[in-house]
């Protein structure tokens, strides 16, 4: 079988530029800069992944009991740096879902996050940090007050290491007068 003109410019031409891409690649990999690598912040992180299975109460009054729910949590990596968790259950008897991440800001030296859910239209955007112990870790944010629409006020969430399969989450508000108001707490166990 004769080779054509054209047929055979194509080749040629495919092999001079698969050189060159092979060639090119080699040396962009040499000035590639170096990834960071995780930090043991991030692999800190880490002991969440996994399948949870949680009961939560929210305090919406003083005077008024709590409103039950019950749902599952699942946990999982990001590369190496982040975890996202996303919460499915039922709050006020709605179906409900939460994603958060959490990941360690080499920069800030704190812990950063993210929460949106289905039943509001903000998000929020958490800093913090893990006491000494190395269970418990505290994330800041600032939002909207759900008791007082309109006004802006300081939110408070701690998750609490119990052990390798039990873990609480509670979340406070500062009140108007100064301390901290529990507005809700979870117990998650893995499954």
């Amino acid at each position: 079988m004769k080779m054509n003109g054209l047929s055979k410019s194509l080749k040629l031409g495919f092999a001079a530029l698969t050189l060159a891409v092979v060639t090119t690649g080699v040396s962009l990999a040499e000035q590639m800069p170096q990834f960071p690598q995780p930090a043991p912040e991030h692999a800190w992180l880490q002991q969440f992944v996994g399948n949870w299975e949680y009961e939560s109460q929210a305090y919406m009054a003083p005077d008024k009991p709590p409103m039950l729910s019950k749902g599952t949590e699942t946990v999982r990596p990001v590369g190496g740096f982040w975890i996202m968790d996303e919460i499915t259950g039922t709050m006020f008897d709605k179906p409900f879902t939460g994603l958060m991440t959490l990941g360690y800001d080499t920069n800030k030296q704190k812990y950063v996050g993210s929460w949106v859910d289905s039943m509001t239209g903000q998000s929020w955007d958490y800093e913090g940090t893990v006491d000494p112990t190395g269970k418990i870790l505290t994330l800041e944010s600032e939002g909207m007050c759900p008791m007082r629409p309109g006004k802006i006020t300081k939110f408070k969430e701690v998750m609490t290491l119990k052990d390798a399969n039990h873990k609480v989450f509670t979340s406070s508000m500062l009140g108007e007068d100064g301390n901290w108001v529990t507005t809700m707490t979870s117990e998650a166990r893995r499954k």
